[in-house]
């Protein structure tokens, strides 16, 4: 009995191991924001950038209710300028208009529909590149669930956009280890973050997205208001946004 009950603790310790919490990676996710600061001339722009393949479909909806509700945290620091990037289908990647009005993305979000295919997230980071060539943008934010691509050449592209002073904020919905260990790497090249969700976990990224937005709209000093106010996202910001190694 003795050992039966021991064998069942080591068993519990290797699957704790194995398989951390999504509440241990989202405390890690949010303890990183002290040392970033957006640069002043970006004007709140942001890149919500989505996985819109067939896999991510169960939870698009989620995130068209999300992201107006980052414009309604932003509004109160001074506004957001979000740019969407999105891909589906084969060799579908599509680059939004800056929009300034969360109803205005909403109705953009709605009109996509999930297809499937593979994951273009090459294209993504290009466009990233690219709209931060001709302007300040204070962040990009990535969610998705897998990586079906060359990690080396991801890694090129996030060097880039980590030299023109853009951090990466990266949600992995489930529990793809290759493309968790992508998304991690691209967090560190670029000096943003990484955060694994699990499944049914709508509110805490809505959470983590309303602080990043205000990250990008006011910095350090606004995440740390909506902190104090009682901001749950904000508060898990500042303990991960730690300087990366």
């Amino acid at each position: 009995m003795v050992k039966t009950d021991l064998d069942a603790k080591r068993a519990a310790v290797r699957q704790k191991n194995d398989l951390p919490s999504a509440a241990s990676d989202i405390s890690d996710f949010l303890a990183k924001a002290k040392q970033l600061k957006p640069d002043p001339q970006s004007e709140g722009r942001l890149i919500f950038a989505l996985d819109a393949t067939m896999s991510r479909q169960p939870t698009w909806d989620q995130a068209c209710h999300i992201q107006g509700e980052m414009f309604q945290e932003a509004d109160k620091i001074g506004g957001l300028k979000i740019k969407l990037v999105y891909f589906r289908g084969f060799g579908e990647c599509r680059a939004s208009r800056w929009f300034e009005q969360g109803q205005d993305l909403a109705r953009a979000m709605g009109r996509i529909t999930c297809q499937g295919g593979r994951t273009q997230i090459r294209k993504v980071l290009s466009a990233a590149i690219t709209a931060a060539d001709r302007e300040k943008i204070a962040a990009v934010v990535y969610v998705g669930d897998c990586m079906e691509e060359n990690v080396d050449e991801l890694c090129d592209k996030a060097g880039q956009l980590g030299m023109l002073g853009v951090p990466m904020f990266l949600f992995q919905e489930g529990r793809d280890q290759v493309a968790e260990r992508a998304f991690q790497e691209l967090a560190r090249l670029t000096k943003g973050a990484f955060c694994r969700l699990d499944a049914g976990s709508a509110q805490q990224l809505a959470e983590l997205l309303k602080a990043v937005a205000v990250f990008a709209s006011g910095g350090q000093k606004a995440l740390k208001e909506l902190e104090q106010s009682g901001g749950q996202g904000a508060r898990l910001l500042l303990e991960q946004l730690k300087p990366h190694r």
